[in-house]
């Protein structure tokens, strides 16, 4: 008779270590339970094994030769998990298991990343993307972790700045989901102690279509790349919304601070030069009516 619940535990098990189905019906038939199984074998993968393995288990669909799970093996990774590539709780997941580069995941990340996040089996991990996802959406210090955390990520190897495009496409996922769910809603400031003000009305913050005029403004101007400078703030209060009063700006706080009408904006403030050239060219987009 086929035991179903031990074969779709052979199958969370292979998903989640990298194991042959071999060896997992080995470690569960031993441990009985799947999350101790999962634990059995992260101690010693080899207990089981027939002929030697790798010294330390391995994130799922890798190339057994190979420490890290790249582009291929993250579209697998994404049908497991049942998430869209393009979903932008991705970013949150490359932030969590310290991923170096865009679809790529190093072996001690993901099996260190998923055990502090406290998940061992996939519906776990499917549930925790979901918890990922609204932690991203409502808490202002999560969102500016895991966006500092997007630009380095997201750079290629040896570039000082991040693409246009690559940018545009970054901000397109993360700008949209902090301002509906609030971890961008709009603040006048933080006072030199670090205590939040309160949030003003939505209204009175950036609007969702300014994303796309700062987008057109961009492709308008016809840089190549956006700074660090441009993309975070040299220091990064992660607890606070930004005060007017410190040097460093970025973007990042622009878009919390400003008002819809770009009338508390200070162009004698250390904004990023693109970011004065901005506020000029909504201000005149406003004046002609918002076309």
């Amino acid at each position: 008779m086929v035991d179903k619940k031990l074969d779709a535990d052979i199958s969370q098990f292979c998903a989640i270590t990298g194991a042959s189905a071999r060896d997992a019906r080995k470690f569960l038939e031993a441990h009985k339970r799947l999350d101790i199984a999962i634990d059995a074998y992260y101690t010693n993968p080899a207990a089981f094994a027939s002929t030697p393995r790798r010294k330390d288990a391995a994130p799922p669909s890798t190339n057994p030769d190979e420490d890290d799970i790249t582009v291929d093996g993250t579209i697998q990774l994404c049908s497991d998990l049942g998430v869209d590539p393009e979903d932008v709780v991705l970013l949150a997941v490359a932030f969590e298991l310290k991923s170096p580069a865009m679809g790529r995941w190093t072996r001690a990340g993901w099996i260190e990343g998923w055990k502090a996040i406290g998940t061992d089996t996939l519906p776990a991990m499917q549930t925790a993307l979901e918890r990922l996802r609204d932690q991203l959406a409502t808490d202002p210090a999560y969102f500016a972790k895991v966006y500092t955390h997007t630009f380095d990520f997201a750079r290629a190897e040896g570039q000082r700045s991040l693409g246009l495009e690559t940018a545009i496409a970054l901000w397109g996922l993360l700008l949209p989901h902090g301002l509906e769910g609030g971890a961008l809603a709009h603040s006048a400031g933080s006072d030199d102690e670090g205590d939040e003000d309160d949030a003003m009305d939505g209204d009175a913050g950036w609007p969702g279509e300014y994303t796309q005029w700062w987008f057109d403004f961009l492709t308008q101007k016809g840089g190549k790349g956006v700074s660090k400078d441009t993309w975070v703030m040299v220091r990064l209060f992660s607890a606070v919304l930004f005060s007017p009063r410190y040097a460093a700006r970025a973007f990042l706080e622009f878009v919390r601070s400003m008002d819809a009408s770009f009338a508390n904006y200070d162009m004698e403030a250390a904004w990023p030069s693109m970011i004065d050239d901005f506020v000029e060219y909504g201000k005149a987009r406003l004046a002609s009516g918002g076309t």
